[in-house]
């Protein structure tokens, strides 16, 4: 899954739950906890992987051998401070990155690559790619696993847009913009 992608759907999956436990549009900080956590496997391992670190781009943060502890430990710290909320957004964000890695995989029989759920304990050869859905009739071309992720994309943009681009507010003024 292409890594914006992945943001939607951290932002889709934590919107869901404050949805069905509070019935309200994600806080602020808690949307960005979200994003930020759906956002790092891929902000760890590709750059890892792009200066020769790691032999693919799904490796430690990708792995639950890591990711588990990593989301334990955010959470915990969270809790201390009275900001569980964060942790859980976070845990929701990262977990969604992970989970949204895997069904192509399971679907195209491609499960040798479903390595870098334990990796360095399992093997992880290099991600195999784009997948292809079918052919459109109409259009004569092929669509592919980027069509749907367009429309997740689409879709978490829409929804964030609904709930007036919660997360952005700290952004801004971090950098001095109201």
């Amino acid at each position: 899954m292409q890594p914006v992608i992945h943001l939607a759907v951290g932002y889709l999956c934590y919107a869901a739950y404050t949805r069905w436990n509070r019935d309200e549009a994600p806080a602020e900080l808690p949307a960005l906890a979200a994003i930020f956590g759906a956002a790092l496997p891929d902000l760890v391992d590709h750059p890892l992987h792009a200066v020769g670190v790691t032999p693919v781009g799904r490796t430690f943060m990708h792995s639950l051998v890591f990711a588990l502890p990593v989301i334990a430990a955010v959470w915990l710290l969270m809790r201390r401070r009275d900001r569980e909320i964060l942790g859980v957004a976070f845990a929701i964000g990262y977990l969604s990155h992970i989970a949204t890695d895997v069904p192509w995989h399971l679907f195209w029989g491609d499960f040798h690559e479903l390595g870098f759920l334990l990796w360095p304990i399992t093997y992880m050869p290099a991600y195999s790619g784009v997948k292809p859905l079918g052919t459109v009739p109409v259009l004569g071309v092929e669509a592919t696993t980027l069509w749907l992720e367009a429309v997740i994309l689409v879709a978490g943009i829409a929804l964030w847009r609904a709930d007036d681009y919660p997360g952005t507010k700290p952004v801004r003024r971090l950098f001095g913009r109201s």
